[in-house]
């Protein structure tokens, strides 16, 4: 469940090696931890670094109390739902909201977080345990659209890199931990661009680019126009946003435009004083993104 620390690591390891597991041990453990609520200081921090405002629909998987959602839509007149197994926190957190007035915009259902649909959030917080982080690496990656930023709190989704991290002093984690810090990470969902592209530039010839995809990365890239080859440099992807540049020889045109799942479009700057002209893309061939 979400807000869990040190003190449910080294819990899920005893469980681990106790002999036998129990019924009860193993369902714990889908939990993601026993509840500790999240101090104030990291509720705000995680609303600022994902950029929480009254647009937004915040999920909070394993939401415990209740605490973030209820903070951001308080504090950002955002909307949301927290989702947990317990249902005595479920109905804590409801009785919250109607306490507060913001019943209309959040909610709190008893559910299993796999079993959550994922596809209402623009901001998706976590607190749980790193197996389960990574149990849920694939769901989050796959079913949140591109462009929705995710912010966890202590633990990440192992070599899927963040985008950003902040570490800072929380004295009242010391009790609990060991370590008065925490430290926070933010993930933006890619768009899935993996594949080959048939790129046209507004009076030029077409390209074809092809994308091999590592999450957010590009790990390899190749395009050519007509029978010669050119050579794609600092391919970057930040949710739906992508920039690139393709050069031939001492010739070099800086690409910057925005994905619409099978089809991209900007503004390219073309070499040799050409200006700036209009480009888009179609894809021709998908690719899996590799998440191993």
């Amino acid at each position: 469940m979400n807000r869990s620390i040190s003190i449910a690591a080294t819990l899920f390891a005893a469980l681990l090696l106790a002999a036998p597991v129990v019924a009860q041990d193993i369902d714990k453990l889908k939990t993601g931890g026993p509840y500790v609520p999240t101090p104030q200081l990291v509720v705000d921090q995680m609303l600022k670094l994902g950029a929480v405002g009254e647009k937004d629909f915040v999920i909070d998987l394993g939401s415990g109390d209740g605490v973030i959602v209820l903070t951001a839509a308080r504090s950002y007149k955002a909307s949301g739902m927290g989702i947990d197994i317990d249902p005595a926190l479920v109905r804590q957190s409801n009785a919250s909201a109607q306490k507060y007035g913001i019943a209309d915009r959040v909610s709190f259902v008893q559910l299993d977080v796999f079993k959550a649909d994922l596809s209402k959030a623009s901001v998706l917080t976590l607190y749980l345990l790193p197996a389960m982080m990574m149990n849920l690496r694939t769901k989050v990656f796959t079913e949140l659209k591109p462009g929705v930023r995710v912010v966890s709190h202590d633990y990440h989704f192992g070599d899927w890199s963040p985008d950003d991290s902040i570490g800072f002093d929380v004295p009242e984690k010391e009790m609990v931990t060991g370590v008065p810090r925490a430290t926070l990470y933010k993930w933006i969902v890619p768009a899935k661009i993996a594949g080959k592209w048939e790129v046209k530039v507004a009076g030029g010839e077409p390209y074809e680019l092809n994308l091999k995809q590592r999450f957010q990365s590009i790990v390899e890239s190749s395009a050519s126009t007509g029978s010669r080859a050119l050579k794609p440099q600092s391919v970057a992807l930040r949710g739906n946003e992508i920039s690139f540049m393709l050069s031939e020889g001492k010739n070099v045109s800086h690409f910057t435009g925005r994905v619409n799942g099978e089809a991209m479009e900007g503004m390219v700057d073309l070499p040799a004083g050409k200006g700036m002209v209009r480009w888009s893309a179609a894809r021709t061939a998908v690719m899996p993104v590799v998440m191993e």
